[in-house]
């Protein structure tokens, strides 16, 4: 029985490839390049960007991380997600008050983050995600990407 390739679902055909040419067509010579120029916001509307119904934000993730790891550069990567994850949790920053709603937020916010991290960089960003638990950053915080002065702080790029 031959297969039928829906265009309209992500992981029919080649999606890497289909991921790249999208790049492409949008001025870009690498993934890394495209979500640089959109620093805060989230993996899935980067994907829907590169294509709303067959580009998910899990290709986007796995792409990225590729490049990060082909240069050496998954600690940036790391940051890089983080940043993402809070600008959509947090869309105001820091919250002023750590009270059970915004605590929740802030937990789900570094909890997938913790879980979209490597193993390769697990136990640092439990460290990090500690530190700023312990010395909450002040309200309004909101990196604007992932070489904000706080994160290199936290998470300095040393690849493990």
């Amino acid at each position: 029985m031959e297969k039928t390739v829906r265009e309209d679902c992500p992981w029919d055909g080649n999606w890497v490839a289909r991921l790249y040419v999208r790049v492409r067509e949008r001025g870009y010579d690498s993934l890394t390049a495209f979500a640089e120029a959109r620093p805060t916001l989230p993996l899935n509307l980067l994907a829907e960007e590169l294509g709303k119904d067959d580009v998910a934000g899990v290709q986007v993730f796995r792409g990225l991380l590729a490049e990060a790891e082909r240069s050496h550069r998954v600690t940036r990567f790391v940051r890089d997600v983080l940043v993402r994850e809070l600008a959509e949790s947090l869309p105001d920053g820091w919250p002023a008050v750590l009270d059970d709603a915004s605590r929740g937020e802030i937990a789900m916010a570094l909890g997938t983050w913790t879980a979209d991290t490597p193993e390769t960089h697990k136990v640092r960003v439990r460290q990090a995600r500690a530190a700023l638990w312990a010395s909450p950053p002040p309200a309004g915080w909101c990196p604007l990407g992932p070489d904000d002065e706080l994160l290199l702080t936290l998470l300095p790029d040393e690849e493990v």
